[in-house]
């Protein structure tokens, strides 16, 4: 974890899983987007910076990017609904990773759930913001795992 998180990061903002083979890191929405927002905060820079790093130094990995939100309605001029916010979260990650850190386009995926795959019912506003989150996977090229056995 403390290879992925940044100084200052409250260590319940990152989340590591491993399951297998795959990386499953789940970051909060407040460490990467502002409410209600897909433009990528300054407070993601290190993360996204260290999580390219990663990816880039493994030829075979694969990344998927999923947005994730609450249930709470949401409709304005730019997002149509919690799919639209969930998606366009993903593309901005896949984007800044893209374009900033070089990531190639190719190794990622990304995925948007709106609000139906929560960690913890949605009864408390702390539940609320709990699955408000970016799960970012780390797949390795199992054509090659599979050679391996």
């Amino acid at each position: 974890k403390q290879n992925i998180a940044s100084e200052g990061e409250n260590e319940d903002d990152i989340k590591i899983d491993i399951e297998n083979t795959v990386v499953m890191i789940s970051v909060s929405d407040k460490l990467l987007f502002n409410t209600a927002s897909y433009r990528i905060n300054s407070k993601a820079s290190p993360l996204l910076e260290k999580l390219a790093e990663v990816i880039n130094a493994e030829p075979s990995l694969q990344v998927m990017i999923e947005g994730h939100t609450d249930p709470r309605s949401i409709s304005n001029a730019v997002v149509q609904d919690n799919w639209d916010l969930s998606v366009k979260r993903a593309t901005s990650i896949v984007r800044e990773l893209q374009l900033k850190y070089k990531v190639a386009p190719e190794k990622m995926i990304a995925a948007g759930r709106a609000s139906y795959l929560p960690l913890v019912d949605n009864d408390t506003p702390e539940n609320m913001a709990m699955n408000r989150r970016t799960r970012i996977v780390l797949i390795p090229d199992l054509d090659m795992f599979f050679s391996m056995l």
